[in-house]
């Protein structure tokens, strides 16, 4: 019964993930490449975890 009061977990990783997206894309249009690779990494690895919470659903 308190189970719909729960936080969706994979909810906020998938619009932090997002976020990241942009920003990297924002980064490359400005030429930052290093910025882009970073921001891309880190968006890879919230993409694994977010896979991850989808496995053990």
């Amino acid at each position: 019964m308190l189970d719909m009061f729960k936080r969706d977990p994979k909810k906020k990783l998938q619009q932090e993930y997002e976020r990241k997206l942009q920003a990297a894309m924002e980064a490359s249009r400005n030429g930052d490449m290093r910025a882009n690779a970073t921001l891309t990494e880190e968006a890879e690895a919230l993409l694994a975890q977010i896979q991850r919470i989808e496995a053990n659903q």
